[in-house]
């Protein structure tokens, strides 16, 4: 199988900051900017039954997406910097029979298994075009490494998962990161409870970082559905603490309305707290709520767009001649699927 995926939008920045950055914001960072966010080609062969092997293989270029989410050691240099392209998965899998069921082994790069919002692609998009605030700074994007799946009833399963860390194709240190994922399905609710633990500073096994997760999603009838985030991380020794441990922790809930097969209407809204200022740079509280009308064009284009409003508890926020503590952003957003 052959699928494509293209992003291109546009967001304004009603603070006209000097830099032309959108302050905390993951993709969309670019003020009064068209991108290609991101240019996406997979070819896999899928692997769906006891007794199948597969894999796959996402590429991925743009201006936006590529840059943030490459992981080190791979698209992103010792320095940290990263290019326009990006290789976002490279999986082989295999379904093993065990017990009647399935046991599937993925090895090699694969998107994380945390979180609400998704990187984004043919199989799966967002409701809203801009991330939020969780998705970019409480969790990680990818791993490498390998993970075993297990339906352990017919309404729920779990995964275990070892990886060198977060982000990192090459690891930074000797020690392993653990990956869990308790999934469970039930009628129209559906709940993941995630974690991911392990040590992440560079050359150091000792410090250990932990993160736990929650999503949960309520269909409450054919035209109204509900989501929950929730994030809670730990920190032994952060960067910039010295001896201390550094915490944050979030909360974000979404909202979607489908007025028909086409168009629907999609509200988030979301508290972050870095108490520490190891994830977003400063000690702060943010707050974020984002409204997202969308209209499919055929079975192939979606049309998002995007207005949201950021205020924190200090002035993070750019504008023309100084800094502000809240920003509001518009954006358009067109996605193609193949």
């Amino acid at each position: 199988m052959v699928n494509g995926f293209a992003s291109v939008g546009f967001t304004l920045n009603t603070n006209r900051p000097a830099d032309d950055a959108n302050q905390l914001r993951v993709f969309d960072t670019e003020d009064n900017a068209f991108n290609v966010d991101v240019i996406e080609l997979v070819v896999q062969k899928p692997a769906a039954e006891p007794g199948q092997a597969g894999f796959r293989i996402d590429l991925t270029a743009g201006s936006a997406i590529p840059a943030a989410t490459a992981s080190a050691g791979l698209f992103r240099d010792a320095d940290g910097v990263a290019q326009d392209v990006d290789l976002q998965q490279a999986v082989v899998s295999y379904i093993g029979n065990v017990g009647g069921k399935g046991l599937r082994l993925d090895v090699g790069k694969f998107v994380t298994h945390m979180g609400y919002e998704l990187i984004e692609g043919y199989d799966g998009y967002n409701d809203n075009y801009s991330r939020s605030i969780l998705f970019g700074y409480a969790i990680p994007f990818t791993h490498t490494g390998v993970k075993l799946g297990y339906p352990l009833t017919d309404k729920i399963s779990g995964m275990v998962m070892i990886a060198n860390g977060w982000d990192n194709v090459k690891d930074n240190n000797s020690g392993k990161t653990l990956g869990l994922q308790l999934a469970g399905s039930f009628d129209a609710v559906a709940a993941y409870l995630n974690y991911v633990g392990g040590p992440e500073q560079d050359g150091d096994n000792g410090n250990l970082r932990h993160v736990v997760d929650l999503v949960a999603t309520y269909a409450a009838s054919d035209v109204l559905s509900f989501g929950l985030n929730g994030d809670y991380g730990y920190e032994a020794n952060a960067a910039g603490m010295g001896d201390q441990a550094a915490t944050w922790m979030g909360a974000a809930l979404y909202a979607k309305w489908s007025a028909s097969d086409a168009v629907s209407l999609a509200l988030r809204g979301e508290v972050f707290d870095d108490a520490d200022g190891v994830r977003t740079g400063a000690a702060q509280t943010v707050y974020e709520g984002t409204l997202s009308p969308s209209v499919k064009l055929g079975d192939n284009v979606v049309l998002r767009g995007d207005v949201r409003f950021d205020r924190s508890s200090v002035e993070s926020f750019m504008t023309s001649d100084g800094t502000s503590k809240q920003q509001v952003t518009v954006a358009l957003n067109a996605i193609g699927v193949m």
